[in-house]
């Protein structure tokens, strides 16, 4: 990049509002619209979408499984709890590394073509690990392995995937629904895959759901395929890589509200999210139950995170989702200081849905205003950071959580991480109206809410 910081950010605000001039306008939401829940489903009118839908829910209840059986696997074989999160560190180290590379890949290239070679490659990596598994031969070392490649395969894969989502609806105004929808398609997926796991484990083995996930791509494999894309959503840069990857950090790190809410969805990575790396150890040592126990646990976790997906998906906007964004963290926190303190299997379920449901809610919530925040143009790098944040930092988490749970136990080490979002949540509250301050001219550009004279206006009309 050159030029001095003012005028790059000069430049760089004129790009983003010529962006924002010409993206569909977003209706005001209007308190005598009519309320019925016909809006809920909007994004599924689109025919691409519809496809990414099909294909990924099918895909995603296998993602599940693996994740429960390589969990249990891992428990299983070495009884470590900080094996458990070194597999972990493994398998999501690589996204941390090459997240902001992707992101620039991404809005190189076509993001389809990177999303059916992500994809084949994944369902190649789990048909290996089903092959190792059923045929007894498997080892750490593997699994490791393994673990390593699917977080390669994630640094550009999930930049990707959330990227694409602008291009499967043709209406902007839909996006945010889609966003809604795609983390219901998630989360029913995160329900089902670990009950579904729990059961294959017990009555046969982890090689199973290991194959049933290998197949599950080709689903969402042949739904990329049969997607028809608008040969100009490709855009073509002209700058080189090393100059798109310094705008895309600039921009992130300039721009406070995307900044401040990485920084939050970071904190929360690190500290909240590897709580599922420890639940073996919940399931097997705490609670005194087996693959079942587990399943059920993240089952629980998953039925919370539903509901949360559920009434994102009734919003008709984006309006009153930052508020949500500290209060998510909150409530997920919570969760999991009390998740701690639990010895009952009733209660620690009830727990799970309310840490589900925190966690979901702040995660839909971020990637909903930062996509609808970000230009097109960036849409790949920003989204390659909002990965760096959820995924690349919950290997160090895991790491983390591990070692914590080796030395002072899983139910101790999850009171405390559960502490530590809390006090973010926190923060980002005490952020709030500075960050509304920075947005507020971006949502009048988009429409979403009315300009401060015509509210002043319209208050005065009545």
């Amino acid at each position: 990049m050159t030029g001095t910081p003012e005028l790059q950010s000069i430049d760089q605000k004129e790009a983003q509002a010529q962006s924002w001039r010409t993206a569909p306008k977003q209706p005001v939401e209007n308190g005598s619209a009519k309320r019925d829940f016909s809006h809920a489903w909007r994004a599924l009118r689109h025919r691409n979408f519809r496809l990414f839908f099909g294909g990924q829910t099918i895909s995603l209840v296998g993602t599940w499984m693996t994740r429960i059986a390589t969990a249990w696997l891992v428990y299983r074989l070495t009884k470590s709890a900080l094996l458990l999160g070194t597999v972990s560190f493994v398998g999501q180290i690589p996204t941390f590394l090459l997240a902001p590379f992707a992101g620039v890949v991404v809005d190189r290239l076509d993001r389809r073509r990177v999303l059916v070679w992500t994809q084949t490659l994944a369902m190649i990596q789990s048909l290996l690990l089903a092959w190792l598994a059923l045929a007894h031969i498997v080892t750490i070392g593997e699994i490791l392995v393994l673990s390593a490649f699917q977080g390669l395969i994630n640094a550009f894969d999930m930049p990707g995937r959330q990227a694409f989502m602008v291009q499967m609806v043709d209406d902007r105004n839909d996006l945010s629904n889609a966003i809604a929808i795609n983390s219901s398609m998630v989360n029913v997926a995160r329900l089902v895959g670990p009950s579904l796991a729990g059961l294959v484990i017990a009555a046969s083995s982890e090689g199973w759901c290991f194959l049933i996930d290998g197949v599950s791509y080709i689903a969402v494999i042949i739904s990329l395929l049969m997607m028809r894309i608008r040969p100009g959503a490709l855009h073509r840069a002209a700058a080189g890589m090393i100059e798109q990857l310094r705008e895309g950090w600039f921009y992130v790190s300039t721009f406070k509200p995307i900044r401040t809410i990485l920084l939050l969805f970071a904190l929360t990575s690190l500290m909240g999210m590897p709580y599922m790396v420890l639940m073996p150890v919940f399931a097997g040592s705490v609670l005194h139950g087996g693959p079942h126990t587990l399943g059920f646990l993240m089952g629980a976790a998953g039925a919370g995170a539903l509901i949360s997906a559920l009434s994102l998906v009734l919003r008709r906007s984006v309006r009153g989702l930052t508020k949500m964004i500290p209060i998510a963290a909150t409530v997920f926190g919570s969760g999991l200081v009390a998740f701690g303190f639990s010895r009952w299997v009733g209660l620690s379920l009830v727990l799970m849905l309310f840490t589900g449901f925190g966690m979901l809610q702040g995660m839909t919530a971020s990637n909903t205003i930062i996509q609808t925040l970000v230009p097109e143009d960036k849409r790949g790098r920003v989204m390659s950071y909002y990965t760096a944040s959820f995924v690349g930092m919950a290997p160090f988490g895991s790491l983390l959580a591990g070692s914590l749970a080796h030395w002072i136990g899983a139910p101790r080490t999850v009171m405390f991480t559960g502490s530590c979002c809390i006090a973010g949540g926190l923060w980002f509250w005490s952020r709030l109206p500075a960050l509304r301050r920075e947005m507020r001219p971006i949502y009048e550009q988009l429409g979403i809410i009315a300009p401060i004279a015509q509210s002043v206006q319209e208050q005065a009309a009545k």
